[in-house]
């Protein structure tokens, strides 16, 4: 008997809206990033969902690539992983107004201290037998989290005082570079060796310095220290605008694809999609891709914009709307189901997410990090 429609599993056929996500390539990065900084380690930064690419996966394509520490935006995300089992150390820094961290402390979670109302939360959760294991985030001129400069003499002297106590181990410090300028980068450099030396005049010994993120680690060695955080870096993106990946030695992890939808010829001048916005000068073939705005295509790369379609690359035109946008063909003559490849990796002559950020007017990290929830992950 023939199978209907309705008799077909959900994952029977292929997902209408799919981020390919190559573990090999996050391997790779990983490595030749592990390589080039050595012997400083490398921590795989994986919030988000893994910057849109799961994290899971890329945690643990990370981890086969060297990377010996994992790091986390916030508790719930580190807990997560440890649920997933991963037993390597997990840093969390990004946290409430009123933190709770007893459930960090019991799963052997690393808290970012940025506050003295955060230490002492840290405090409250650990004990002599399980003491909180915190890193002391210094504010060194990103203007963000990290403890004040008026107030590192003090919550360095409550630090140690609370190590004392057994309940906290004060096993790093670090901060977070601007990427303004690399004088800046510099100046925030010396502005936490200061902070180092007066924690270390306090009675602490952080173990575990860390400064830099991705562009610091490849550009600013002084800046790479015991640790470096490799975020955008380890998905196969650059950080800079004067560098594509592939200069960099990196490969994009992640091929946002799908299919058409429907194709139709209509002729010169046909408004296409809300408002009109385009219009074809000829007679055209116009086809429909069922991403839109819900899916974190943005709206912004309307009329400006491009995907790949049949070994080409061909404009988005009319506005992107909530499920749907559509791409000018011109006499390419697709057909219903041919592969769309929305953004990937330059090398195979796919539109890049630096290409989509340049077209949307934002940086490649947004591209990767907003798909949505319909966008199904998968693996190469």
């Amino acid at each position: 008997m023939t199978a209907t429609a309705r008799e077909v599993a959900p994952d029977a056929a292929p997902a209408l809206r799919r981020a390919v996500v190559d573990a090999a390539a996050i391997t790779a990065n990983v490595a030749h990033v592990a390589e080039t900084v050595a012997p400083a380690a490398v921590m795989a930064v994986v919030k988000a969902n893994g910057y849109g690419h799961g994290a899971e996966r890329a945690a643990r394509a990370a981890l086969d690539g060297g990377a010996s520490w994992l790091g986390v935006a916030d508790v719930d995300e580190a807990l997560a992983l440890r649920s997933a089992g991963f037993t390597t150390p997990v840093l969390a820094w990004l946290h409430g107004a009123d933190p709770v961290f007893e459930a960090a402390v019991a799963n052997d979670i690393t808290l970012g201290i940025s506050t003295r109302l955060q230490l002492s939360r840290a405090l409250e959760a650990g004990t002599s037998a399980t003491p909180a294991r915190v890193h002391l985030k210094v504010d060194t001129g990103l203007g963000r989290n990290g403890i004040e400069r008026s107030d590192w003499a003090a919550v360095f002297e409550a630090a140690q005082a609370a190590e004392a106590s057994g309940r906290i181990r004060v096993d790093g410090m670090f901060s977070h570079l601007s990427n303004a300028s690399d004088d800046d980068d510099l100046a925030q450099l010396a502005a936490f060796e200061e902070a180092t030396e007066l924690a270390r005049a306090t009675g602490l010994d952080p173990a575990v310095r860390h400064l830099a993120a991705t562009a610091g680690a490849l550009r600013l060695p002084a800046t790479r220290l015991d640790l470096v955080r490799l975020g955008v870096g380890m998905y196969g993106l650059s950080p800079f605008d004067d560098a594509t990946p592939a200069e960099l030695g990196l490969r994009p992890a992640l091929r946002l694809e799908t299919r058409l939808i429907s194709v139709k010829r209509v002729r010169a001048g046909t408004g296409v999609s809300y408002g009109y916005t385009y219009r074809p000068e000829h007679d055209s073939w116009l086809g429909l891709v069922p991403l839109g705005y819900a899916d974190g295509i943005p709206r912004h790369v309307s009329n400006t914009g491009s995907v790949w379609v049949g070994g080409s690359v061909h404009p988005i035109v009319g506005r992107v709307a909530m499920d749907q946008f559509v791409v000018d063909l011109g006499d390419h003559e697709a057909a219903v189901g041919d592969r769309v490849v929305l953004f990937g990796d330059g090398a195979a002559g796919h539109p890049t997410a630096g290409d989509w950020a340049e077209a949307a007017g934002t940086i490649n990290y947004e591209i990767v990090t907003r798909l949505g929830r319909r966008v199904k992950r998968v693996p190469e």
